[in-house]
């Protein structure tokens, strides 16, 4: 049971999500853009206590990159400056060919975990992100060839069908973010958190990401839950009402305050490794 994960102290996997691919300065003046700006920042959030930074490319004009070299640029800037950060390319896009999404895929050396949408979301008010189960299954095929670790993104139960239809073809344990906000999202309250968390898998290490003011609330649940945390300012860029966020390193820090006072130990990224065998 995840409660007894909890009560035996086991550490928690702290996920800071630098930049995203939506908002951008325009939003938060220290939304980190430039491959500079992310190795910065993921310094700070390792600094902080996190051993997981969830990564998007960003063009000089600010706007979201698919490309290898991008990425690869920005995944150089943060093995520069952070000492031993596990790295997490985002294969996630809206209107965007499979092929394109598997550019961040094929950097040198490859991350050691991806994303991996597991179905169709509404994005505004006339995008769908489509993922379909034939790019879902060429995504899932690469990053087995190229040894990189699936992080099972789930953004409503159906798409937890999606992950149980295809779990026991996954290296154990299987790893699944759970993601709560509006719109196609999981409903944000804790008793949803609670029916997913219920209905996964035996074994199954889960994350938890809730969009805006349900950060901290439900991330705080999954620390009680036995489970991990997604923190940072491509979901939030608020650290509580009316006041944003200074960084993403303090939306960590908080984090991980959090969970030690809750009596869970912070995982450094040599231990998130091992839990998540990676």
């Amino acid at each position: 049971m995840a409660y007894d994960d909890y009560l035996d102290g086991k550490p928690v996997i702290v996920t800071a999500a630098l930049t995203g691919g939506v908002h951008g300065k325009e939003a938060h003046p220290n939304l980190p853009e430039t491959p500079a700006e992310i190795g910065d920042a993921a310094a700070a959030c390792e600094a902080a206590g996190a051993s997981i930074v969830h990564l998007h490319a960003r063009r000089d004009n600010g706007e979201r990159a698919f490309d290898a070299e991008r990425f690869q640029a920005v995944t150089d800037a943060v093995r520069e400056r952070a000492d031993d950060v596990i790295v997490q390319h985002s294969t996630g896009g809206t209107g965007v060919p499979t092929d394109l999404r598997a550019q961040p895929l094929r950097t040198d050396p490859a991350p050691e975990t991806a994303s991996l949408d597991m179905g169709p979301l509404n994005r505004y008010d006339r995008l769908t992100s489509e993922n379909t189960r034939a790019t879902v299954r060429t995504l899932r095929g690469e990053m087995r060839e190229r040894g990189i670790k699936p992080e099972l993104e789930v953004f409503n139960d159906g798409h937890l069908n999606e992950a149980l239809r295809i779990v026991d073809d996954l290296a154990e344990p299987p790893y699944l973010n759970l993601i709560f906000g509006p719109g196609t999202l999981s409903l944000p309250h804790p008793r949803s958190l609670l029916t997913l968390v219920e209905s996964l898998p035996a074994g199954a290490e889960f994350n938890v990401l809730g969009f805006g003011r349900h950060q901290l609330p439900l991330t705080t649940l999954s620390v009680l839950l036995g489970g991990h945390v997604r923190v940072g300012l491509e979901d939030n860029l608020y650290y509580r009402r009316g006041e944003l966020a200074e960084s993403n390193a303090q939306l960590v820090e908080r984090a991980v305050r959090i969970a030690e006072t809750l009596g869970r130990p912070v995982a450094s990224p040599a231990e998130a490794r091992e839990i998540i065998k990676i």
